[in-house]
């Protein structure tokens, strides 16, 4: 139901979980489902700027609250997913999109503890969420599930490796649960972004250079803006005009997959 002097838009009577929703890509998309109409439950595990987003949201007329959640919990992930059931009534959207991880490192360096985190981050935050909003969204036959791969791992970046995998599984876990549930009116896409992160941010201050070239070198000449050229994309996988797409990944990148954006770090010398 709508809320009285709520906004109006393709996404007006949804209700939407975007993880990692206080930064990056994962604000620009719960800005652009504001303005959309969502209600939104915006979970991350900054708890000084989520709620800071949340505010401007409501501000501007939007239906937002903030959740601290960290990813990696599965409690935490679960209690989110039904702070939204609680709050408006259903779970029509759901985003994962959270993660948060280290600089690169070569495969030989990488330990068991680092794939953990990617792996839970990534695959297990995906699973725990997807879980807990299927009975939400076989209720209502209806529902969209946008989970944020990488071009890290189609295209086999270096010094990513536990990211890489993790987020490819996401991928195939992606589209084993498309057609799963796809005769419940659900529909399970992914999107591989290419924008100024937060993540992306830290890496431009770290290797300014490294991070110019990497942009210049997309077809399109600059990395993405969250909230233009990233979250109108959600916001038609999120909208009836998807529905009958399931299954895709959809590389929101500038063109950056076509041939690959090259991507060397400087890590040290090959030992």
């Amino acid at each position: 139901m709508q809320a009285a002097g709520q906004m109006e838009g393709r996404l007006s009577g949804r209700a939407a979980l975007i993880t990692g929703a206080a930064d990056g890509i994962g604000e620009g998309i719960a800005r652009r489902f504001a303005a959309e109409g969502a209600s939104i439950i915006l979970a991350d595990y900054d708890a000084v700027r989520g709620p800071a987003v949340a505010a401007d949201l409501q501000s501007k007329g939007a239906r937002a609250q903030f959740v601290q959640c960290d990813v990696s919990q599965r409690a935490d992930v679960l209690a989110a997913v039904d702070l939204c059931a609680e709050q408006f009534g259903a779970v029509d959207i759901l985003v994962n999109n959270a993660y948060r991880g280290e600089g690169p490192v070569r495969i030989e360096h990488k330990t068991d503890e680092r794939f953990d985190d990617a792996l839970k981050m990534c695959l297990y935050a995906t699973k725990w969420a997807m879980e807990r909003a299927l009975p939400h969204m076989k209720a209502r036959r209806w529902g969209r599930v946008i989970n944020m791969a990488s071009l890290n791992g189609v295209n086999a970046h270096m010094g990513s490796a536990d990211y890489n995998a993790a987020k490819e599984a996401v991928r195939a876990y992606s589209r084993t649960a498309a057609r799963e549930w796809a005769a419940h009116g659900i529909c399970v896409n992914v999107i591989c972004p290419a924008a100024v992160s937060a993540a992306y941010r830290r890496f431009a201050e770290m290797a300014p250079q490294v991070a110019a070239a990497t942009a210049a070198a997309n077809p399109m000449g600059r990395m993405g803006d969250p909230e233009t050229d990233i979250g109108p994309v959600a916001v038609f996988l999120a909208s009836d005009d998807a529905r009958y797409l399931t299954g895709n990944t959809l590389f929101v990148d500038g063109g950056g997959h076509i041939n690959g954006v090259p991507w060397v770090p400087d890590f040290g010398p090959d030992e």
